[in-house]
């Protein structure tokens, strides 16, 4: 239990004592990192559809919380592109960039600093390709990475043998920069980011429950096979969660 306590600590409120004592970057006027990872003006996105222009998602808020649950088995039916882009904006949209150069999103990160970059291993989306694709919240659309779609067995073996995973139309990866969250909060940091993460999480959850599609949490994976599998280099980003979507089959 002695060797536990250490690790509970980053999740106390101690740490804030420790960034009295040193200046963050934001403090020293640091120019903040991007509020998205560059990618080649060159390549080709892929556009979705915009908030305004999605049907779908209509079921309440109450009844979207209150029907809310783990699901672990989906059925073959590809989602649509336009399930896909509400389950995208739903979790990270932008709603506006600030006087500040802060974006406002579909979900609440600390100090405003949305440290998480959004991947998808795609399966079955009409529309799309079978492929690893990033999403970028300011243009909301789609880097295409890598064509083909991933082997089910290496998913397994990335995730620890749970291979329910491999079997979602489309698994969400989740990295994280730190600097995004470090040039504001310091040390603590890792507390902010693991909050965020669930704020983002929780919001697929509800969001999946509103087109009938039902996703899963995931924590356990192996670091490095899963950071490589997006191209993600360990260090300045790396994966923090995932969960795989899918139309519901049975009970899950």
């Amino acid at each position: 239990m002695a060797n536990l306590e250490k690790y509970r600590k980053f999740l106390k409120a101690y740490w804030w004592l420790e960034r009295e004592k040193v200046k963050t970057d934001k403090q020293k006027k640091v120019p903040p990192p991007p509020l998205q990872k560059p990618y080649p003006a060159t390549d080709t996105l892929i556009d979705l559809l915009a908030p305004e222009n999605m049907n779908i998602g209509k079921k309440t808020v109450f009844a979207a919380i209150k029907d809310r649950k783990t699901h672990r088995k989906f059925s073959r039916e590809s989602l649509t592109l336009e399930e896909l882009s509400f389950l995208l904006w739903a979790t990270q949209g932008v709603h506006e960039i600030d006087k500040l150069g802060r974006t406002m999103r579909t979900v609440p990160s600390a100090g405003a600093r949305h440290p998480f970059e959004t991947y998808l291993l795609v399966n079955r989306v009409k529309g799309l390709a079978a492929g690893r694709y990033r999403y970028l919240p300011l243009e909301h659309k789609l880097l295409p990475l890598a064509a083909g779609r991933v082997p089910e067995q290496l998913i397994a073996e990335s995730f620890w043998g749970q291979s329910f995973i491999a079997s979602g139309a489309v698994i969400f990866v989740w990295t994280v920069i730190p600097y995004r969250s470090e040039w504001q909060y310091l040390m603590v940091s890792p507390k902010m980011t693991a909050l965020d993460a669930g704020h983002v999480c929780q919001n697929l959850y509800i969001a999946c429950e509103a087109i009938g599609a039902g996703t899963c949490a995931v924590g356990m994976y192996d670091q490095e096979r899963l950071d490589a599998m997006i191209g993600a280099d360990g260090r300045q980003e790396f994966a923090v969660y995932a969960a795989p979507v899918g139309k519901v089959q049975g009970n899950g």
